[in-house]
Order: structure tokens, then sequence, then C-alpha cells
């Protein structure tokens, strides 16, 4: 999987605080979304729940994985957040990878919800938010391919 491991192998935990190694099979073949959010940011934080709730419902049938990609100020804030998320996480000592990976899929404002390829690393959608929120909240035209 040179996709989505190139951006972010060595630097993603999962729940129990494990290194994800993305070579695994069950990473094959999923759809990515980089969530890139903070817990200051009043509309990330109204997003999440919803994103949440999606996640849940659709992640395992949609094979989909997201990775909280943090924008917050501490590591004592980022902790807090991430308690409210049961997805992956980058690592937050990581802030020169995050704001290279801002910069390559030129993320300019939070919340954005950025789709790739894990294989591929090719972007899908640059932002679902709407998707999620308003126009697809069944995910029935997930991954959101743009064209």
């Amino acid at each position: 999987m040179a996709g989505v491991a190139r951006y972010l192998e060595g630097h993603v935990y999962n729940r129990l605080n494990e290194l994800v190694d993305f070579h695994e099979k069950k990473y094959r073949g999923k759809v990515f979304g980089l969530y890139f959010t903070a817990l200051w940011c009043a509309p990330c934080c109204g997003f999440t729940p919803a994103l949440v709730d999606f996640y849940k419902k659709y992640g395992k049938e949609k094979n989909f994985e997201i990775i909280f990609v943090s924008s917050d100020h501490d590591e004592r804030s980022f902790d807090e957040y991430y308690k409210k998320m049961p997805w992956l996480k980058l690592d937050y000592q990581e802030r020169r990878k995050k704001e290279r990976l801002a910069k390559k899929f030129k993320v300019t404002g939070i919340p954005t919800l950025l789709l790739i390829d894990g294989d591929t690393g090719n972007i899908i959608c640059p932002d679902a938010i709407d998707q999620v929120l308003e126009d697809d909240p069944e995910g029935k035209y997930f991954p959101w391919k743009q064209e």
C-alpha cells in the first residue's frame, strides 16, 4: 500500500495507542478520510458527532477509515478531543507532518474531511463535509468521487 502509507507510515496510532501498519491486509482497498479538525474550532465540534455517527453506521460497509489530523494548540486539547472519536489518529507530536499534509492536500481551513484512496494515495473527494451533513448522509454515493 504505497498510497496512504507514504504519507503517514510510522506516525498513526489506533484507539489502543498501537502503531498502525498500513501494509496489513485489513487496510487494502480502503478509503481513508483525513479529518483536519481541532477542539477549539466550534464548527469542527459541531461536525464531529455527525461524522462519528456516519463512521459507526457505514465505516465497515463502505471500507472507510478515518485519521484524526489535529490542529489543536496543545496535546491536552488533542487528547480531550480524541476521546470523542472512534478512529485512528496522527501522532500529535508530528506537527511538521501535519503541516506537510495540509500543504500537500491544499487544506486551508478546518474542519476538512479529505478522502483519499488508501492504495494509490489519490484524492477522491477534497472535502466530504457537506456530503456527510446534507448531500448524502446515508453514504449512498460514497466515496463521492469528484469528476
